[in-house]
């Protein structure tokens, strides 16, 4: 079974999970041929392959932060079986199972608002009214990424759902930044370009000891070579650049990386052998 709480410092971090879904392995794979990516995600008869909706939540001296609500439960019949959603647990009963209700939460942090990585943002109450899941807690965007949410191309259009984001607007919760920040102490946000033009990353480090979400920049531990890009990227060759620099601080710093949709492993570690670069399991 996989690692799903570490100590980092002074900071608890636990892998929480909203459920899984599945997507086509070819458009998760890009130009690699199935007859590699298979070996690593057995695709299902129609060629989908099982991707879990990962988040993190840390909790620091000074806040209780989560990075990434997954789909959520707003989502109907039809949407359910095109995608063949499997809300188990479901993101509230994870964190209730780590101790932690709706209202502790200070910040959530999205690394871009597809419908896979905002859908919890908001919930559909007892009216019909569809509301903020984390009333307490600021929602942290990227400006240029809200921005293309908003106005979406026709290639994006269908990613982007605006009950999952214009709720925290209309509530007051929003906080667009336009870069790189520190959210609260230890805690920041790195524009890490590639998957959508302002994607971002989020950076924990307590300690001496750092942790990366890599949110679409590396979807999946079997994502972690650098021609291992998906089709949804719509900056592929920013994604390979980025990927090539982050990969370098997290071997030279040793740093701890968290999965967004991998069913197996919420953490792990980068390596470099003859020039490739490897995945290697995370151990407490």
């Amino acid at each position: 079974m996989s690692v799903d709480k570490l100590r980092l410092g002074g900071f608890d971090i636990y892998g929480l999970r909203d459920g899984y879904f599945h997507l086509d392995g070819g458009a998760m794979f890009g130009v690699v041929p199935r007859v590699l990516w298979e070996k690593k995600c057995p695709p299902d008869s129609k060629n989908r392959i099982k991707l879990a909706l990962n988040s993190i939540l840390v909790r620091t001296p000074e806040a209780i932060v989560l990075v990434e609500t997954g789909i959520g439960s707003k989502v109907d019949e039809k949407f359910s079986d095109i995608y063949c959603v499997e809300r188990r647990p479901g993101l509230l009963a994870s964190l209730e199972r780590a101790g932690f209700a709706a209202g502790d939460i200070h910040f959530v942090i999205n690394t871009h608002l597809h419908f896979d990585h905002c859908g919890g943002n908001t919930y559909r109450n007892e009216r019909g009214e569809v509301v903020p899941t984390f009333p307490r807690a600021r929602y942290v965007i990227q400006k240029g990424e809200w921005e293309s949410a908003l106005h979406p191309n026709e290639r994006e259009k269908t990613s982007y759902l605006a009950e999952n984001f214009l709720p925290l607007e209309k509530h007051g919760l929003l906080d667009l930044i336009d870069g790189s920040k520190e959210i609260t102490p230890g805690v920041e946000v790195v524009v890490a370009p590639g998957h959508t033009a302002r994607h971002q990353g989020v950076k924990v480090h307590s300690g001496g000891h750092t942790l990366f979400y890599l949110g679409d920049l590396v979807p999946t531990s079997a994502h972690i070579g650098l021609s291992y890009i998906m089709s949804y990227d719509l900056y592929p060759l920013e994604t390979l650049e980025t990927r090539k620099r982050l990969y370098e601080q997290a071997i030279a710093e040793d740093w701890i990386l968290a999965f967004v949709h991998d069913p197996v492993h919420y953490f792990g570690r980068v390596r470099k052998k003859n020039d490739k670069y490897e995945f290697v399991a995370f151990q407490p």
